[in-house]
């Protein structure tokens, strides 16, 4: 599996943050997507599902929890780093409780963030071929759950 076949959507309020970013992601052989609140990256993983979102907690209209909360909620198995500036141990602790792959505070190293992408774009595959083994036997519940991380 070649870099390039890894989909990011990066979510920040911050245009020139998120900008200069998604250019050194796409340095390092990624498909980068941009957008800049958490309404457009809802919008936007319902027309085209990247396989994982790059998320800042806080912006103007959804806050980056409810943009998790609800990412888990209609695509569970897109994979979801947080990246914020202005994170919490609680809104940490309400993260991976929601689902989400990893949590980094601002400014992250390039290549933390690109290795934590491919830990998640890595484990994002591995669940998907547990669940397809799963659901060829029949056991559609439990592929279900294997997507959605449930116990």
């Amino acid at each position: 599996m070649k870099k390039k076949d890894i989909k990011v959507l990066l979510v920040d309020d911050e245009v020139d943050f998120v900008n200069t970013l998604a250019q050194r992601l796409k340095m390092r052989e990624l498909l980068v997507d941009t957008v800049y609140d958490g309404e457009q990256a809802l919008s936007f993983i319902k027309k085209i599902e990247p396989d994982v979102i790059v998320l800042d907690l806080k912006m103007p209209g959804l806050h980056g929890i409810e943009v998790l909360r609800e990412v888990k909620n209609l695509k569970p198995n897109i994979q979801v780093i947080i990246l914020t500036g202005h994170g919490t141990d609680k809104d940490e602790e309400e993260a991976r409780k929601l689902g989400g792959f990893d949590f980094l505070r601002k400014p992250a190293d390039i290549d933390l963030l690109v290795a934590k992408i491919k830990e998640a774009f890595a484990e994002k595959l591995e669940r998907a071929m547990t669940a397809i083994t799963f659901a060829e036997e029949g056991a559609f519940d439990t592929a279900r759950k294997i997507i959605k991380k449930e116990e």
